[in-house]
């Protein structure tokens, strides 16, 4: 199971408060669309990429976490995201090949973080 965090707090340098966050838009066009089975969404208040609006992350046991920013908060976007979601969930190690990877999320990645490590019991 890959699980998608979408940075439900990010604005872009300069944007309004008392606009919605272009996060939140991203998060529900991201809702608005069928995640394969093998994916969760979920948003969360701040992922401290704030220069680097809008971000959605990738996670799951055993495999690399990805960090994109400079997101579009978009349907195009959104779809995308669950496209490269249902590629992490498939890849072994969670590996996103750039060139494989959807458009949209092609640059903009902010962090390619190793699979934790497991704690074994002495």
């Amino acid at each position: 199971m890959t699980e998608v965090i979408v940075c439900t707090t990010c604005r872009p340098p300069g944007a309004s408060r008392d606009e919605t966050a272009a996060g939140s838009l991203l998060f529900e066009a991201v809702q608005r669309l069928q995640a394969p089975p093998s994916v969760r969404v979920r948003g969360m208040a701040c992922l401290s990429s704030c220069g680097r609006a809008c971000s959605v992350a990738f996670q799951a046991p055993g495999k690399h976490t990805y960090l994109f920013g400079d997101l579009v908060p978009d349907a195009q976007t959104a779809e995308h995201v669950l496209v490269c979601a249902g590629m992490h969930a498939a890849a072994p190690d969670g590996n996103l090949l750039r060139n494989q990877r959807p458009e949209r999320l092609r640059s903009g990645i902010l962090a390619r973080l190793p699979p934790s490590l497991e704690v074994s019991e002495a």
